[in-house]
């Protein structure tokens, strides 16, 4: 009997189609499915979608009632156009303004962000000091930047340094959680090979963590400086400084076409703090990840 024909006998009675011919082979066994249905996954996703029917059912949401919005909205934007720049110079100073709380912010962030991430790493820190700053990282993502705006308004005052400090809370809740999360996932190989040539410990985290985390880390506060470029536009509403007072006062005076004015200016100031961003990240993040020193620095 050749090779192909014996593996052909043995595949065949393999499966049982060749033993029952005989009569002397087990009983079939029907062939199982490829994928198993998971009934549970079923069953949550059954109920999440009856939750959705049923709050959009207690919360109004109704067909005619969207349709009666959509009228609203097409005569309210009709009053939004042409924009109105005639009071340019208070919007170049509320942005101007919103520009420096959004700068400051950001940079008081990252600053409290680095030792608060460091600390709140499980693979480098005990229990004991982890947990305390991740229960602070947790406080600070707990309300908006415009809550936290109202309690600094009440504590210091209207003007900018409430929306600062707003986005100081605001920027460490964020940038210290990723930045935390990022230092677990590091290799550990690269810090114990610091750490047997007898470095301290301030030198393993030089040369041992922040190489492998400097990139990503840039990329988080490129990305936390836009958020609280757009943040510092609503923190104003409150009375927290910034370009969000004036838009403020043009809804409540129904000068919709003065508010139209200010969100062009909003939309085209973050459109180039995007770009300004990616060209930090450009810069920057190519640089560390290529182990060299920025261009130009």
């Amino acid at each position: 009997m050749s090779e192909a024909v014996r593996a052909a006998v043995a595949g065949a009675g393999s499966d049982g189609s060749g033993g029952s011919a005989g009569g002397g082979g087990g009983p079939v066994r029907a062939p199982r499915r490829a994928f198993e249905p998971d009934w549970l996954a079923r069953i949550g996703w059954l109920a999440a979608i009856l939750y959705v029917v049923y709050a959009a059912s207690l919360l109004d949401f109704t067909w005619a009632r969207f349709v009666t919005g959509l009228e609203q909205a097409a005569r309210f934007l009709d009053r939004m156009f042409p924009p109105d720049f005639s009071r340019w110079e208070a919007v170049l100073k509320g942005l101007k303004e919103s520009l420096e709380i959004a700068v400051l912010a950001s940079v008081g962030g990252i600053v409290l962000s680095l030792p608060i991430g460091f600390l709140a790493a499980r693979n480098l820190m005990p229990a004991w000091v982890n947990w305390p700053a991740r229960a602070l990282i947790a406080a600070c993502r707990t309300f908006h930047p415009v809550i936290v705006a109202i309690i600094f308004v009440k504590a210091v005052g209207f003007g900018a340094l409430a929306g600062i400090l707003a986005l100081v809370i605001a920027s460490v809740g964020f940038i210290a959680k990723l930045f935390a999360e990022a230092i677990e996932e590091i290799s550990l190989k690269q810090v114990e090979a610091v750490r047997a040539t007898g470095a301290s410990f301030m030198n393993v985290i030089v040369f041992g963590v922040l190489p492998q985390v400097a990139a990503r880390f840039i990329g988080f506060s490129t990305y936390q400086f836009d958020s609280n470029v757009r943040n510092s536009t609503m923190v104003g509403i409150v009375g927290a400084g910034g370009i969000g007072a004036p838009l403020f006062v043009a809804f409540q005076r129904f000068d919709y076409d003065v508010v139209c004015a200010i969100l062009i200016a909003i939309v085209a100031v973050v459109f180039l703090c995007e770009i300004l961003s990616n060209q930090v990240k450009r810069v920057f993040g190519d640089a560390v990840r290529d182990g060299r020193e920025p261009r130009g620095g």
